[in-house]
Order: C-alpha cells, then structure tokens, then sequence
C-alpha cells in the first residue's frame, strides 16, 4: 500500500476475526512503534501484548476491575468479554522517564504515536486494528496490573486481527478549517 493512500484513508476496523498477526507481521508492527519520533531517545513505552488464550489473563483484570468499581453482575461478565473482539490485543502504556528536557505530554505523545504507527502497519499489511480506550485505560487496578508505576499510565489498547468485513473509510473532510496562516493570527491581535 503506497504511504500517501495509508495516511488519507486511515480508518479503524472494529470487527476483528481470526487469524492473528503473523509472527512476521508481529515484527514489522514492533518495528513501526519503536521508529516513531522520541526526543533524547528516552523510549518510554511499554507494549504489553495479549494472543490467543492469553486473552483470558486481560479478561480477569477487567473483570476484577469492573468488581472494583462495583459494576452490576452484567457489567462484570461484559468487561470479561471485551478480550476477545480480537485475536490479538496491544496494551500501549507511558513509562514516563523523569526528564526535563522532555515533559511528560511529550512523552505521552510518542506513545500515542506507536500507538497509531502499529495501527497503520497493521493497515499496511491487510489486517485490521482500532485503537480503545475508555474506562479500562483509566482504571487504577487495570494500569497496576499491567506493571504501570506510579508515573505511567495506560495510553490504550489496540485490538488487531484479520477484519471481519472491508474496512468502512471515514467520510473525507476538507482540511482547511482546521488550518490557519499564522501570520492571519498575529494580524488579527
């Protein structure tokens, strides 16, 4: 897939099939998250990856989780299930790395930005992924679990598979609204 036409019709696939990424394809998608902009070279990232029946140990975090936050009986065997939308689930998390030449929203932007790059390599590569956040990416027990310090947190979690259908492309916008000549602000004051 040629670069231009991956970042214009970048779209998430919510409906995610077997199989899973390749171990090949697993690769290319580690590589993409680790070439991402990173003032200093910090890395502070962490990817905790979920395959096939390792699912089930995401599953009891979330269901204890739901128990935590005193969710109905429902909610709990719902949050049990979210693991398996997917063959595969990538948990991104901030290792923040006490820096001051680098601030933490830096930080969490490069984090953010592997996040989406194994979102466009797993596009790149035919599969399918959506990027998740939510109340799981909030949650205190959740970001323990996942070996997250005091500092880091939970970025979210990327759901990667073979799409159950042809991925629906967001409808185009048009770009200049949302840009604006600088030197029309600085006039403007």
């Amino acid at each position: 897939m040629d670069a231009l036409e991956l970042l214009t019709t970048r779209s998430s696939m919510p409906r995610l099939i077997e199989p899973a990424p390749t171990p090949q394809q697993l690769q290319m998608i580690r590589k993409a998250a680790i070439r991402v902009p990173d003032h200093m070279n910090l890395s502070p990232f962490r990817f905790i990856e979920f395959l096939g029946r390792d699912r089930q140990l995401l599953a009891d975090i979330y269901q204890q989780a739901a128990r935590l936050n005193n969710f109905s009986s429902e909610r709990v065997e719902q949050a049990g299930q979210i693991p398996f939308r997917a063959p595969m689930i990538i948990a991104t998390c901030l290792r923040y790395v006490d820096n001051e030449k680098v601030p933490r929203h830096e930080q969490y932007a490069t984090v953010a930005c592997a996040t989406m790059a194994m979102q466009q390599a797993c596009f790149a590569m035919g599969l399918g992924a959506i990027w998740r956040t939510g109340w799981l990416a909030e949650d205190d027990y959740v970001r323990e679990q996942l070996g997250c310090g005091v500092d880091d947190e939970v970025v979210g979690f990327l759901y990667v598979g073979t799409p159950a259908v042809p991925t629906p492309v967001k409808p185009e916008q048009q770009a200049e609204p949302f840009f604006i000549n600088g030197a029309d602000i600085l006039r403007s004051e």
